[in-house]
Parts: structure tokens; sequence; C-alpha cells
């Protein structure tokens, strides 16, 4: 008996396992589905979370304005996406909810959004610049989203105001589908839904997103104050997640696109915890920019918030910094130090 409980001690050195990394934490996460769920997917997938102590349990929801009252409520541990109106509507009322991270950047070149336009309104002339917006259906995720600040900024680029469309708000991947049966004119996915929408047909991807946000902070991390306040938790969540992220900006060549062994690995992990089962749809496209080192660019987070005020879709008096926290990446950072590329 002693021999097969010093065999059994001898395992557990040998895997490295420990009486914290045993007991684990159960944390919800909200996510879209979106390419730039990577690091979060990756994370769990080589379990960097469970080495922290951490489970986690993935929920999908349409957009992360829709995540704001869980977290809210802390029914929702950590939410993944974009910040919103209803998120500084939240705050300004006192309701402890923190952007806490980059998720990830449009920036020129590498941008997760498109603008599409349904390829029979092009031909028959309906549509030739931006100014022809005028008049249609154009499918946004969601109201005071902050991918409805860059349909806004398409607009101005036309000539026109916000009201000289007709927003339907809708899923990313039901806007393809949207636009064949002609529900709608036009869409602004996210990644991968721009590349499924174009496989589909009678599509045509008319400008970027980067066009006319040259540099767009278009989703984070945010923690709910409940978990926030659980600070050896959070700490350890976001010490996983950047690992995952940067494990995938590993797999990247120059240019974006993934290659050599770690880009297959990053691929393979895609496919089987995103929607899209197959492997050419991750390969389709060049990922907009995930932070490896977790940091915000707060001009755009602020410009946003501006706009929001200027709709009135701000319902009472808030500062952005009241929302960001950065303590968290901090910390991660001096753990991990700054990324290099592996």
């Amino acid at each position: 008996m002693k021999r097969v409980k010093l065999a059994a001690l001898a395992l557990v050195a040998a895997l490295g396992w420990t009486g914290s990394a045993v007991a684990q934490t159960n944390v919800s996460v909200g996510v879209t589905g979106s390419a730039t769920d990577v690091g979060l997917w990756v994370a769990d997938k080589k379990g960097f979370f469970r080495e922290e102590g951490i489970t986690v349990t993935f929920n999908t929801f349409d957009s992360a304005a829709r995540m704001i009252s869980l977290l809210g409520t802390a029914e929702l541990d950590v939410g993944a996406g974009a910040h919103s109106a209803g998120l500084f509507n939240a705050v300004g009322r006192g309701i402890d909810i923190r952007i806490v991270a980059d998720k990830s950047q449009n920036v020129t070149g590498r941008g997760s959004q498109k603008l599409l336009v349904r390829k029979d309104l092009i031909d028959s002339g309906r549509y030739k610049t931006l100014a022809d917006l005028k008049g249609m259906k154009i499918a946004g995720s969601a109201p005071g989203s902050a991918a409805s600040t860059v349909i806004l900024k398409f607009l101005e680029k036309g000539g026109l105001k916000a009201d000289d469309i007709d927003n339907v708000y809708m899923a990313f991947p039901q806007m393809g589908v949207a636009m064949q049966n002609g529900a709608v004119d036009a869409a602004l996915p996210a990644e991968p839904a721009v590349s499924s929408a174009l496989r589909l047909g009678g599509i045509v991807a008319v400008a970027n997103d980067y066009d006319v946000y040259p540099v767009h902070q278009i989703s984070e991390i945010l923690y709910s104050g409940k978990f926030a306040k659980n600070t050896e938790v959070a700490r350890k969540f976001m010490r996983a997640f950047l690992r995952g992220v940067r494990a995938h900006n590993d797999s990247l060549g120059p240019d974006g696109a993934f290659v050599g062994e770690k880009g297959d690995e990053i691929v393979s992990i895609l496919t089987q915890y995103g929607s899209f089962k197959d492997p050419k749809v991750w390969r389709s496209f060049i990922f907009s920019s995930c932070g490896p080192d977790g940091t915000l660019h707060e001009p755009s987070i602020k410009e946003d918030l501006a706009i929001w005020k200027q709709q009135g879709l701000i319902e009472v008096p808030v500062d952005a910094d009241k929302a960001i926290d950065k303590s968290f990446v901090d910390w991660a950072l001096k753990e991990l130090g700054p990324y290099a590329k592996k």
C-alpha cells in the first residue's frame, strides 16, 4: 500500500499537479462567436485557464450589448465583445462593469468588418457610392454598439445622416442570409461572418471598416464588478487570456496570415470552438489585431462615447475613464513580461 501511495505522489509531481490546480473555480464567459474570441478559445484548449485553477463556460450572445444586464447582476463573470452605449449607461447608473483589456482593434490593413452590399443593387446602378446608402435597410449587430459608430462614419463619408437609413438588427451570421433573401440591402458583419456571407454569392464587399475608422478599439474583455473584486481569480484569468492571445500571435506570419504548425494548431482550435467547421473559412481572411499585451486604444473608446452622447443614447453623465480598469493587465504584464514573438 505504501508503494502505491508513493507511486501516486510521484505521478502527481511528474504532471505538475498541485492542490490549487485541482480545485477549479468556475467562470462564466460571454462570447459573440467572432474570430477574435480566439484568445479565449486558445487559452481554454491549451489548458492555460486550467493551469490557473479556472474552468470556463462559454455562453454565446448576438452582441456584447446583450451581455450588459447579466454582467451588471454578476450572472455573467466575463464578457468578450464591444463596448456600447448600454455599457456606459449602466456605469453611469453606478453599476460596476469594467473594461479591462483589449480583445481586438481594427487597424489599417487588418479590420474585422466590411460593408457588404447586395450585388443586384450594384449591377442595377442603385448603389455606386456611399451616398447611395440613403433609404437602404442596413443590418447591424445592435443599437448603440461599437459597430454602429462605424456605420455612422460610412454615412458621414457619403454625406448622409443616421436617419437616412433603415437600421435592422440581427446576429452577424444571419446577415448574409438576410441579404440573399432581400430582407436587407447592406450589412456590416464581423469576421468570420463576412467571409461566410461572401461565399454565399450575390454579395459584394464595398468598403473596409478601417477606411473610415483607421484605428478602432472594436472589442474588449469586460469584467463584472463582483468578478473583478475576486482579485486573485480575475488576475489569473487575465494571465491565461493573454497567454492565449500570444499563442495566436505566434501563429501569424508578417502579413497576418496563419503559418506553419502553429498556424495549423490555431486553425484547428477555431474550427472546434467556432461556428464555422470548415478550416478554409478561418484561413480566408486576415484577423483584426488582437493585442498580445492587452493594451486598450482608449481614444477610440472615448470617441465612440462622444458619438453616442451626440445621438442622445447616453442617459446619464458618464466619463469613459470610469469604466476602464487596467490593473489586471498591468499585473499580468508584470508576471509575463512584454510580448516577444516565439
